[in-house]
């Protein structure tokens, strides 16, 4: 008997329908002998709505405690959908409980709309789990020391449903998604594009860290950190499935490097249209300026990907970085208001109108001329690279937005990703 958690997206929780299906699909797992902690999302589309109806009341809720409400109203639409497959569940015949975040408890920092967990206590679940029944949790979402309840930012349910896992030390975490598994990239701009049966927990979070939308980085991080077995899956199976054919399936995030892994330079393709770039011109070149220039935007919880800072001239340079599209007003402001006057910058420029093209592999590490590749296949095809950011195994661009499709399948053919049986 194994101990597992399965996670189910939105879209697997769009409908009654749809939540019998899980339900007869975990009741299949339990009657085969497993215990199972199941942690869904809300119904498809149900937090955009909520969220959108706080917008019509406050279009600008900014502040702390209007953010403290954000996330007592998004928090509802899990809430919904465990009760609602708990009675699934018990409409099967099997004992089953829900439970919010803050019952288990699920204990986050006070980051409003994106918390962090900082611990789990699983005494309570595991009673639950040794006297037979199945064990529902809200994903998303948690508790602060103060008792306020806290969500976790967008795809959070992937994040607690690891996390609950790694907490449980669960045999393995299973996230049934509307995608069948990893591919090499976005099959709706390549079609050729393969399933992967098998990748690195490496090659796993720089894909989700540059934009590949199938696993949330944080729910990879928190799989790499306490080494989860975790297995990307498709909820659109048949649920009577044979258990082992479905335990098979989809992708195996693995943590184990070995010599068929080494031999995929590139394993795969990822892109971020969500981001936007902002420039700070003419800044004083003198030590800390970096910090004087960030730390206020950090301070605000705004997140920074790519930076560049250009060579200096007559004691002046610039300096350039990414944010979230969502975050690029507010960075703007920022800057403007208070940034700027404070170090003497002589102006600010931002273009929403960008993306970042990624390619991935941990192959990378002991292939010359990758990057090479990359920089010839966009040249070859009259695309400018505006910022370039690397790591062991990556390589990162950002483009004009415009291009991003044409960069993503002219790198997926350069290095053959489409070319072969599935890795």
């Amino acid at each position: 008997m194994a101990l597992i958690v399965h996670k189910y997206g939105g879209t697997s929780m769009g409908s009654t329908e749809r939540i019998r299906s899980v339900a007869q699909r975990v009741a299949k797992w339990v009657r085969a002998g497993h215990q199972i902690v199941v942690v869904p999302s809300a119904m498809s589309g149900e937090t955009n709505r909520l969220l959108g109806l706080a917008k019509e009341l406050m279009p600008n809720a900014s502040t702390p405690e209007a953010m403290r409400e954000l996330d007592a109203v998004a928090a509802t639409g899990e809430q919904v959908s465990v009760g609602l497959l708990a009675l699934a569940l018990q409409a099967q015949g099997l004992q089953a409980v829900s439970y919010g975040g803050w019952q288990v408890p699920i204990k986050t920092d006070s980051a409003f709309t994106k918390a962090r967990i900082t611990h789990i206590d699983d005494t309570r679940v595991r009673a639950d789990l040794a006297a037979g029944r199945v064990v529902v949790i809200t994903g998303f979402q948690g508790i602060d020391e103060q008792g306020n309840v806290t969500t976790l930012g967008r795809g959070g349910s992937d994040t607690s449903a690891v996390a609950v896992a790694a907490a449980m030390k669960a045999d393995e975490c299973l996230i049934y998604t509307d995608v069948d598994g990893v591919y090499t990239t976005d099959p709706r701009i390549v079609p050729e594009a393969r399933r992967l049966s098998t990748i690195s927990f490496e090659e796993m979070l720089e894909l989700a860290s540059q934009g590949s939308k199938v696993l949330q980085i944080r729910s990879v991080e928190f799989a790499g950190k306490y080494r989860v077995p975790t297995r990307v899956l498709s909820s659109f199976t048949p649920w009577d499935i044979p258990l082992e054919e479905e335990a098979a399936s989809g992708t195996l995030i693995t943590f184990e490097e070995d010599e068929k892994m080494e031999q995929a330079v590139v394993a795969g393709i990822a892109f971020n249209r969500d981001e936007a770039k902002i420039s700070i011109i003419g800044v004083p070149d003198k030590p800390g300026i970096a910090f004087q220039l960030l730390g206020p935007v950090a301070e605000a919880n705004i997140d920074v990907d790519v930076i560049i800072q250009n060579v200096s001239h007559d004691g002046r340079t610039d300096f350039s970085f990414t944010v979230h599209r969502n975050d690029y007003a507010r960075a703007m402001d920022l800057l403007q208001s208070r940034v700027l006057p404070a170090v003497g910058a002589a102006k600010v420029l931002g273009d929403a109108k960008i993306c970042k093209v990624s390619i991935v592999g941990i192959g990378m590490k002991s292939h010359v001329g990758v990057a090479a590749t990359m920089f010839r296949t966009l040249s070859e095809e009259g695309i400018n690279i505006q910022m370039i950011t690397t790591s062991e195994i990556k390589t990162s661009v950002v483009i004009d937005e415009k291009y991003m499709e044409l960069a993503v399948r002219a790198l997926h053919k350069a290095f053959g990703l489409e070319q072969g049986a599935t890795a």
